[in-house]
């Protein structure tokens, strides 16, 4: 039941929200093995003097906060990871530099649904 929490200084069309939001969900979903149905994605835009990275470039910033069931492999995170941040250069020009992944972890039944309390997460 994980979080994906993006702030950035792009701004994105509902659209462009719209298929980021698909897009990191099917990578995550891919990385991770797990099932779309409980991913959720926040995307809030921030003017740019509010974001701030110490090795960044020109061009906009995006940092990922990623609130995520415990038990996945370093290789998997990394995977996601690395499958974000190259559709955000690709898709919307934000230069690797420019980029922060983090990760979360929390046991499974810290993660609620209305419907479920996650459990611990099994390859």
């Amino acid at each position: 039941m994980p979080l994906l929490q993006f702030d950035t200084t792009l701004t994105l069309s509902p659209s462009d929200r719209r298929a980021f939001a698909e897009r990191v969900t099917d990578v995550y979903t891919d990385e991770m093995a797990t099932e779309r149905g409980h991913v959720a994605v926040t995307i809030r835009e921030r003017e740019p003097g509010e974001l701030f990275i110490g090795r960044g470039v020109e061009g906009p910033l995006l940092f990922l906060d990623a609130e995520i069931r415990r038990g996945r492999s370093a290789e998997r995170k990394r995977a996601f990871a690395l499958g974000v941040m190259s559709y955000a250069t690709e898709a919307f020009d934000v230069p690797e530099p420019n980029q922060k992944v983090v990760f979360t972890e929390h046991p499974g039944a810290n993660m609620m649904g209305v419907d479920r309390v996650g459990g611990e997460w099994e390859p």
